[in-house]
Parts: C-alpha cells; sequence; structure tokens
C-alpha cells in the first residue's frame, strides 16, 4: 500500500536520514542535520513550507517539500505561486511511479490552498521528470540557484503523465 502523509515527529529520524541522502546524491557540502534542525523543521512548524512523506508498504522511500511563496518566507521567488522546493524518492524505489504520485499530491494541495501556478527549479538530472509531469521550461532563471525555471498551471494538476 502506498501512503502519502505530512511529516510528524514520529517520521522526523526518517525524514533526516532521507535528506541526508537527497544531500549526498547532489553533492552538497552543507550539513543536512543542520538544514533540517535549523532550517526546514522550524519553517515547517511556522506553516511556511509543508513536508509530505511517502511510503510504500510501510516504509518510508521519499519526500517533497513545498511552498507558497509569499512575503516573510526565507525563500520567496514567485509571490503568490507554489513551489516545489525538493523531492526525492530513495534509489531503490525510482522509476515505479511514486515521485510522479507525491509530486501529483503536493500539487493538489497547493492548489486546494488557492495557488493557481507551480513553479519548480529542478537540476539537470530531473529537468525530464517535471517535463513529464506537465512542467514547462521558460525564458526566465533563478539566478541564486543557477536554475531554470519550470512552470504548471494549477488549473492542469493531477497525476502525471507516464
Amino acid at each position: 500500500m502506498i501512503r502519502v502523509f505530512p511529516l510528524n515527529d514520529k517520521y522526523a529520524d526518517i525524514f533526516g536520514k532521507m535528506f541526508a541522502d537527497y544531500y549526498d546524491e547532489l553533492g552538497c557540502d552543507e550539513d543536512p542535520a543542520h538544514l533540517v534542525e535549523e532550517y526546514i523543521l522550524p519553517d515547517l512548524l511556522a506553516g511556511l513550507l509543508r513536508v509530505d512523506l511517502i511510503e510504500e508498504d510501510g516504509a518510508g522511500c521519499g519526500f517533497c517539500i513545498y511552498q507558497t511563496d509569499k512575503p516573510g518566507n526565507d525563500w520567496n521567488f514567485k509571490d503568490g505561486w507554489g513551489d516545489i522546493r525538493e523531492i526525492y524518492i530513495t534509489a531503490a524505489k525510482r522509476r515505479n511511479g511514486l515521485g510522479k504520485f507525491l509530486l501529483s499530491t503536493a500539487e493538489m494541495r497547493l492548489k486546494e490552498s488557492g495557488v493557481k501556478n507551480i513553479y519548480a527549479l529542478p537540476d539537470a538530472d530531473s529537468v525530464d521528470f517535471f517535463a513529464a509531469c506537465g512542467y514547462e521550461l521558460t525564458d526566465e532563471v533563478c539566478a541564486d540557484l543557477d536554475s531554470n525555471v519550470f512552470v504548471k498551471s494549477a488549473v492542469s494538476c493531477g497525476y502525471c503523465a507516464k
């Protein structure tokens, strides 16, 4: 059985481990435990972002961090837009539709909260994934992250194409 649910205290350690694996795969040299404790969890508790986990047959296998950009957020690139900040599926569970299901869930929750448009700033390895999920490349670039901006209308959100 597949289940998507908001991060809670019971799953904080599992999330922390997956986040560390994610940062390791990205080759980031920042301390992931510090980022989780000092930024992600406080922003989650303050309602500035959301973190959903996905599990299959009771085992955690991914997460999605997303938010609605608004003044006051540390990260407010496109005011009023939904922002898919991070999405990760463990290596052993990839290419089975779990990432698409997790992304679709985040999109629906953003849409339910009133967001009209959603964007992502994918790294080069994730561009095809977001394109398969209906995101379109724009001419816009996020200079802070040196990333192309991909957008999707929340009206068209739903389960991604295969």
